[in-house]
């Protein structure tokens, strides 16, 4: 096959003028088209006040495929098209004596699962929370009715912290081997829109990901697999180095040499036992700030000037960043295009905000993360665990600024930049749910996080118009951006570097930020597992 790649075509072009631009490419007759798919198409929008076009990234068969290539040799544009297929690197025996243990079922647990189940390894899911049905009524518990449910919420439960999210499906990762394109590919056979294989920034929503998730869950179970719910891990056995097995809440053992450790970035219980263990670990930077929202429109009028609201484009988004003077870097974290502001937190006594969309993105608010770098060495020394005290700190306190009730503290972003506090919302009308409560966000981080957010929001004005509007609103806090800590790997084997048999992976673990990579990295555990069973002699003792 070829691939053709930077093939621009105008905003509003009828559906034929992809093949006719194609041919026109290639310079050959249509009969000589023989097929096509679109690989991805995102748009250039650097003249959006003129016009706004699509750029495509296409793969064709058509006769005489080599001598096309010849032809073209030198147009860096055409090429021969990769191999993106996926293929399996083991297939389990019969007889395989042992199970993989899972720990947790979000995007790295929830591929990780399946790619073991489609080698017929059989594994066996502990997650501590509820499937996706009774995970979204305990959600909006809290959200409606200011009622946390420790194991079930935005954090705990399946699917993950992604789960309630944007739902997006892009990352920045090296992918030469396309997992990726299985991600996309198993997520669609489970009922995603067919067009996340081939946009830009695919994305979800969480309304249509919880039917995907559930579905793949029941390939799982019906390739021989198993997913135990409410099942917490409360303890590790761990022998000369070696994981065998782990302990569940209710007392029931679990015999396995082999361990995925899938936990998601909230898991703070099981990091100390994991610590407590010895299981190696050590502290990484995160990122702390707030969730800012602006109308919908203003952004779209900033992104995409006169093509703002066109069908075709969608709610825009934006991706920001600044080097404050006091040596900080403050940036956008995980845009949510119409969206909402959503209490996430996921222990009691402690406030915590994220941002949402459904597929739709047609709410009227536009948020996003803007936080401050921070590391282990500068802001938060004394051991692995030192990030999760920060954060459960901040949190608390933030609990007590909202007034101790799951609502959060507010601040209008021009009281923000002046330093201070807020009474009355302006036009701006914060979507987070159970409510917030204005005043003044200086007290809730520390204060050269306050100094570096102030100094770039107007510093971000400059780039999009009306961002520092003095009626846009800062909700608190946003603290889980990542782990805080990295639970540290083999890059050959992935395995623990002191304990064998166990497989730290996504984002709890520090080797993944988001839906696609944690599901990129679950399917790399489970090959390394995978692998690794069948050269210990098919898993057995």
């Amino acid at each position: 096959m070829i691939r053709i790649t930077e093939l621009a075509l105008p905003l509003d072009h009828p559906p034929e003028a992809v093949r006719q631009a194609i041919t026109r490419r290639l310079g050959i007759a249509d009969s000589d088209l023989v097929d096509f798919s679109v690989f991805k198409r995102s748009y250039d929008a650097r003249k959006k006040n003129t016009e706004i076009t699509f750029v495509y990234i296409i793969d064709l068969a058509a006769k005489n495929e080599q001598q096309i290539l010849e032809r073209l040799a030198g147009d860096n544009h055409v090429r021969l098209s990769p191999d993106t297929a996926y293929y399996p690197v083991a297939s389990a025996p019969e007889n395989l004596s042992e199970r993989p243990l899972i720990i947790g079922f979000g995007p790295c647990g929830l591929f990780a699962a399946l790619t073991l189940a489609q080698m017929g390894f059989k594994p066996i899911v502990l997650e501590r929370g509820t499937d996706v049905r009774q995970r979204t009524k305990d959600t909006w518990a809290l959200w409606r009715n200011n009622i946390l449910t420790p194991e079930s919420n935005v954090q705990f439960g399946e699917g993950g912290a992604g789960l309630f999210s944007d739902g997006k499906l892009y990352s920045q990762i090296k992918d030469p081997k396309f997992y990726g394109r299985k991600v996309m590919q198993e997520f669609v056979r489970a009922g995603a829109p067919e067009e996340i294989m081939f946009v830009s920034k695919p994305h979800i929503g969480t309304f249509r990901l919880t039917g995907v998730v559930a579905s793949m869950r029941e390939e799982i179970r019906a390739l021989g697999g198993e997913v135990r719910f409410n099942a917490r891990v409360s303890d590790f056995m761990i022998r000369d180095g070696r994981i065998e097995g782990v302990t569940l809440a209710d007392g029931t053992q679990l015999q396995s040499r082999y361990v995925v450790l899938a936990l998601g970035h909230s898991s703070r219980d099981t990091f100390r036992q994991l610590h407590e263990r010895g299981v190696f670990m050590e502290a990484k930077p995160f990122a702390l700030g707030f969730r800012i929202e602006h109308p919908q429109s203003l952004i779209d009028k900033a992104r995409l000037g006169k093509y703002a609201g066109h069908p075709a484009l969608g709610a825009a988004d934006y991706k920001l960043v600044h080097h404050a003077r006091n040596g900080r870097a403050v940036y956008s974290f995980c845009m949510c295009p119409g969206g909402t502001v959503v209490a996430a937190t996921s222990e009691p006594g402690r406030v915590v905000t994220n941002g949402m969309s459904q597929y739709s993105r047609n709410e009227r608010n536009a948020n996003a993360g803007i936080v401050v770098g921070i590391s282990p060495e500068q802001d938060f020394p004394g051991g692995p665990l030192a990030g999760l005290a920060l954060q459960e700190a901040l949190e608390s306190h933030a609990y007590e600024l909202g007034g101790s009730d799951y609502c959060a503290p507010g601040q209008l972003v021009g009281d923000f930049i002046k330093a201070q506090p807020s009474s009355e919302f302006g036009e701006v009308v914060p979507s987070y749910k159970p409510g917030v409560r204005l005043g003044e966000l200086a007290p809730s981080l520390p204060s050269y996080a306050i100094e570096a957010i102030r100094e770039a929001l107007p510093v971000f004005g400059r780039q999009i118009r009306g961002f520092d509007r003095a009626d846009a609103v800062l909700t608190g806090i946003e603290s889980r951006t990542s782990s805080p800590l990295r639970i540290t790997r083999d890059n050959a084997t992935l395995q623990s570097l002191n304990t064998r048999g166990l497989y730290p992976a996504g984002e709890g673990a520090g080797y993944a930020g988001g839906i696609l990579s944690a599901g990129v990295d679950g399917i790399k555990v489970a090959e390394a597992l995978a692998t690794a069973m069948l050269a210990d002699g098919q898993g057995r003792h």
